[in-house]
């Protein structure tokens, strides 16, 4: 009765995902083969994998049969599940800086095995989260994908001596930051609003604190971290360039754990334990910054702050062998203020309950409902006003991973997300301020997602990933709406030769159950992997993804001021096609790992901003803005070392990132006279080289190195006298002229005492040094005439030369 219940909603929902354009997709027929294998006599053994000294559940494990050439891997909550023949098989279970687990199995009826593992050896102790994962798996159709662990990324160095994601993933191939102090990163050519970011399933908007110098994950509390740049699964929707995927640990179930770290300008402590032995465990993490401090030493005494800090929290209980609950959540907050005249306040709130559920030893679901919030307020005592905008959303979510084989298992779920958008509010901070109280139109939107996804093994050698998902984008409601003629906000003046903002016709207003715009889109995707033999295989991928929400920014990198927008009557959702092929060769048995990738993608959609556009407090910026293109290509190589003491990776990136504008009529020039020109975040060359070596049980040594092209920017090619100012002219292409080539080498060594190895409390000396040379690389270049000389000049602004830094880190 089960099997008939699972195999009718299963082909329901394919149904549902492929009626809407009557296409008739070879997958039901693949589900009808494989669902006749129950005929045969076949057994499943499933279960959880676990680190034994913890009961941390573990992402990523191997379970093979080798005798039969077929395994699987752990999902995100540690569960697997195989189904195989009946007989007798030797059953191992693997995973780097870990005991392997081999025993034989009697395979004669369906068998529940939990595993948990043991450290690999006590002098592996303060590494066993290095060594986890980051292993090429030549067969697996997914590409474009990278791991990194959180002991991975404590061993980079980085300014100021803090471990962070966001710095640690540009070391990767195809990511690019906009520069030192900048905040996000760049995949592929996109935008850093076309990153999907997600701690523990939950949206984070803004993933940098103090304006991009250091991201706003906690390494002491993250568990995974992958970055998809292509060949996304059909589970994640809603951004064209990349996902980022993080999850938090669960906690300790077996004894209290305390673990945290002293720095230059930050320190962090993580507390974990049982709430009920072996069922349950916590997880507290805090971290601050106190680079305030020091502010009134160098600023003559005046209240000046700039700090943030953050709280990461866990609890998950486990109610039966079939049910578990997680609660999970985030609270960052950035401060900044000059002297008692200026203040600026901005961060992340996100909260995740999650319903784990064992349907039986094929079929896993999850259940998550979620609330995520980014806040940005300000604050002028000198104007006398307040101002705060932000976006907050509420999602749920339902998957299930559907183990129908060995050679078959489905992914599919749905999710709905509500959007509330605070575009900006303004109103007095005190009585005699002057300001009057002004609301910008609040905005609301609804998004739907179904999807399915199959991960087929068609032979030895290849085998597929495709699925479809469906999505769905309501734009609703809202108080206030402006109409055009012609529905035509922005006008083209062919005398002056420039884009001007049309006058509203009238207004309309809504209830907020009412449809303003409905955009719906199919989007399919498939992967492959063809294995020559056990150690070379090559790849190949097609997405199509859809976009629905905008961040309206005219600078390279995002700012804390930046609003986000959602698709609507005027403008229309980004959509996404990428291609990918590659090569992929594992050497002497994955000591070396060598990944070889070619991309190419288009977006449709891509909004572009008219010359002077005004974005800030806008209540109608479908005056400023255009409908565009964009496209990028390139090539990427990763050389990695795997095994032995010195370990790392070599990254080159060759690559080209473009934008278009056209204009709507014959008449119109567009953006750049209807010409391809280079995207802020357009990176000809990008090399970086991380290596890190174990002289013993007390020395480790690391090292990065970055080479990037310089960022796309515009110089002024001459200028005129007004009233006694100098005002300079830009009339060449845009994007058209390049900032100085951006590099630098950093480097660290760490001390491990050797009396750790005797005693509870255990502690390790990181020192660094970033920007070892000194190089001064250019955030910007300003042209201004020297009041002496009445010469003009260029002057390159910097924002770190060398930064020698000292961190104690600590657990017990």
């Amino acid at each position: 009765m089960l099997h008939s219940l699972k195999t009718f909603l299963t082909v329901q929902i394919l149904k549902i995902l492929l009626l809407k354009k009557n296409i008739l997709f070879s997958l039901l027929t693949i589900c009808t083969l494989q669902f006749s294998i129950y005929g045969q006599e076949k057994f499943t053994i499933s279960g959880t994998i676990s680190e034994k000294s913890s009961n941390e559940t573990l992402i990523g494990v191997n379970v093979i049969f080798p005798e039969m050439g077929k395994g699987v891997v752990t999902n995100e909550y540690g569960f697997y599940s195989i189904t195989l023949p009946q007989g007798n098989y030797k059953l191992q279970v693997s995973y780097i800086g870990f005991q392997d687990i081999v025993q034989e199995v009697n395979l004669n009826e369906d068998k529940k095995f939990n595993f948990q593992l043991s450290e690999a050896s006590e002098t592996l102790e303060e590494v066993i989260i290095t060594e986890k994962a980051e292993k090429l798996n030549i067969k697996t159709p997914q590409m474009s994908l990278n791991k990194l662990t959180a002991g991975t990324i404590k061993q980079i160095p980085v300014v100021l001596g803090e471990a962070d994601v966001i710095k640690s993933i540009i070391l990767l191939p195809g990511v690019t930051s906009g520069g030192e102090g900048a905040s996000g990163f760049n995949v592929r050519g996109g935008a850093a609003d076309q990153n999907l970011i997600l701690l523990d399933e939950a949206t984070i908007f803004n993933s940098s604190h103090l304006f991009g110098f250091f991201s706003v994950f906690n390494p002491d509390a993250i568990k995974d971290i992958k970055l998809y740049k292509g060949g996304i699964p059909a589970k994640y929707g809603g951004r064209v360039s990349s996902v980022l995927d993080i999850y938090q640990k669960e906690g300790n179930s077996k004894k209290f754990r305390t673990s945290g770290g002293i720095g230059a300008v930050a320190s962090r402590l993580l507390l974990e334990g049982p709430i009920v032995k072996d069922k349950g465990a916590f997880l507290v993490g805090g971290r601050a910054s106190y680079a305030h401090l020091f502010l009134p030493i160098v600023d003559d005494g005046n209240n000046n702050v700039a700090y943030f800090y953050d709280l990461n929290t866990k609890l998950n209980y486990k109610l039966n062998d079939n049910n578990s609950l997680y609660l999970s959540g985030y609270f960052g907050r950035d401060v900044f203020a000059i002297s008692e005249s200026f203040e600026n306040t901005y961060g992340n709130t996100v909260l995740n309950l999650r319903w784990n559920h064992l349907f039986s030893d094929k079929l896993f679901s999850n259940l998550s409902v979620i609330y995520s919030d980014y806040f940005y307020g300000l604050e002028l005592d000198f104007v006398g006003f307040e101002w705060d905008s932000g976006i907050r959303n509420f999602n749920i979510k339902y998957d299930l991973n559907h183990y129908i084989s060995d050679n078959f298992k489905l992914n599919y779920g749905i999710n709905n997300i509500y959007f509330r958008f605070n575009p900006g509010e303004i109103k007095p901070n005190s009585e005699d301020s002057g300001i009057i109280r002004e609301k910008l139109i609040d905005k609301y939107a609804n998004e739907f997602g179904a999807y399915i996804d199959a991960e087929h093994k068609v032979s030895n050698n290849l085998t597929l990933q495709y699925g479809v998902r469906l999505s769905n984008f309501i734009r609703l409601g809202q108080d206030e709406l402006n109409i055009y003629q012609n529905d035509n906000p922005l006008l083209f003046n062919e005398e002056l030769q420039i884009y001007e903002g049309a006058d509203p016709i009238s207004t309309e207003s809504f209830s907020r159950s009412d449809q303003i715009e409905t955009f719906t889109n199919i989007e399919p995707r498939i992967a492959l992997a063809y294995a020559f033999n056990d150690n070379t295989s090559i790849k190949a991928s097609y997405n199509r993804m859809a976009q629905y929400l905008h961040l309206l920014s005219n600078t390279s990198s995002p700012t804390p001021l930046d609003v986000w927008t959602p698709s609507g009557k005027y403008i229309k959702p980004q959509l996404l096609n990428q291609y990918a092929i590659g090569y992929f060769k594992s050497i002497r048995d994955n000591e070396y790992s060598l990944e070889i990738e070619a991309f190419y993608k288009d977006i449709k959609n891509r909004i572009d901003y008219i010359d002077g556009a005004e974005l800030i407090a806008n209540n109608a910026i479908e005056q400023d803005i255009l409908n565009g293109k964009a496209r990028a290509y390139g090539l990427e190589l990763l050389l990695r070392k795997n095994e032995g003491k010195f370990k790392g990776w070599l990254a080159y990136t060759l690559s080209k990132s473009e934008q278009k504008t056209p204009g709507r009529t014959l008449q119109e020039p567009g953006i750049n006279n209807n010409e391809w020109y280079n995207t802020p975040y357009d990176k000809t060359h990008d090399i970086s080289f991380n290596g890190s070596y174990e002289l013993n049980e007390k020395w480790k040594f690391g090292t990065n190195f970055v080479f990037q092209t310089g960022q796309p920017t515009n110089y002024p090619t001459g200028q005129f006298e007004f009233q006694g100012l100098v005002v300079p002219v830009f009339d060449s292409p845009r994007n058209s002229e390049r900032l100085p080539s951006y590099h630098r080498i950093d480097i660290s060594a760490t001390l491990t005492p050797r009396k750790n190895k005797n005693r509870k409390w255990k502690g390790e000396w990181v020192f660094s040094i970033y920007n070892l040379y000194n190089r001064r690389n250019a955030a910007s270049i300003s042209f201004t005439r020297n009041t002496d000389t009445f010469v003009n000049e260029a002057t390159r602004t910097s924002i770190f030369g060398i930064i020698p830094a000292v961190t104690y880190n600590f657990k017990f």
